[in-house]
């Protein structure tokens, strides 16, 4: 069932990939992201959990599979990541995900699948995020090309200022499978009711190259990641019920 439905969202995606205004449209860009069904947490039954693939460009679920969530650790996610990168059409497509999957078999599996990613760095990897930050921190940083992407959104009760800084001037001793190029998002919001701002800086890497993805379309990309939660999951709880499980005691079908 899960891939005949991963079949059919493939055939949609492609259907909508094909040439706008004569145009072919850029790689699509699908997140990964993992929850736990919310139902599960109300009910006397063990915690389902899914790690799914979901592009950013319609919102369709691609691949799912369940993540064993019984310790309540979310890092478990990190295992089940090599069977859903096997259940998708990895070859023209945009991984995005969060820190926990920057690691290098997952980035290996991606590169040696035709596919690209880009990845958010934290302290996971600690030498990696030291090599990011020191590009565009150290002593050489000024001497180093970099291009810029700033925004600026007003909506919701708030003013978001963002700018990604991205810079292809890898140290010579960087061997982290596919990567291309290194980006810094920096990202300030401000209440306007209560002038409440609040400021932060993330760090990343991708295998795109500058001219495949540059500081705008990684813009894009690093924003567009919030659509499996903004998509997928509101679907997942609501209109599959996820969240409310008509049967009591056991584990949460993922199906």
């Amino acid at each position: 069932m899960e891939a005949k439905l991963g079949e059919w969202a493939e055939s949609i995606l492609s259907q909508e990939q094909k040439a706008v205004d004569g145009e072919a449209v850029a790689d699509e860009a699908v997140a990964v992201d993992g929850k736990a069904l919310r139902g599960s947490l109300k009910q006397d039954a063990d915690i389902s959990y899914l790690l799914s693939a979901v592009s950013h460009q319609v919102g369709l679920t691609l691949a799912q599979c369940s993540v064993d969530f019984k310790d309540g650790d979310k890092t478990n996610e990190i295992g089940a990541m090599p069977e859903l990168l096997q259940n998708l059409v990895l070859e023209g497509k945009i991984i995005t995900a969060d820190a926990m999957h920057t690691q290098r078999k997952t980035c290996q599996t991606i590169v040696d699948g035709g596919g690209d990613y880009v990845m958010v760095v934290k302290d996971n990897q600690h030498k990696l995020l030291d090599d990011v930050m020191t590009t565009f921190h150290g002593p050489f940083s000024p001497m180093l090309e970099q291009s810029y992407n700033p925004t600026v959104d007003a909506g919701h009760g708030r003013i978001e200022e963002r700018c990604l800084t991205a810079c292809d001037e890898l140290p010579h001793y960087m061997d982290w499978p596919g990567v291309k190029q290194m980006f810094m998002v920096q990202r300030s919001t401000t209440i306007k009711k209560t002038g409440e701002y609040y400021a932060e800086t993330a760090y990343g890497i991708t295998s795109l190259t500058p001219e495949q993805a540059g500081a705008s379309r990684l813009n894009s990309l690093v924003r567009g990641h919030w659509h499996i939660e903004n998509k997928s999951h509101w679907v997942q709880d609501v209109t599959f019920d996820e969240a409310c499980p008509r049967e009591r005691g056991g584990p949460l079908s993922s199906s």
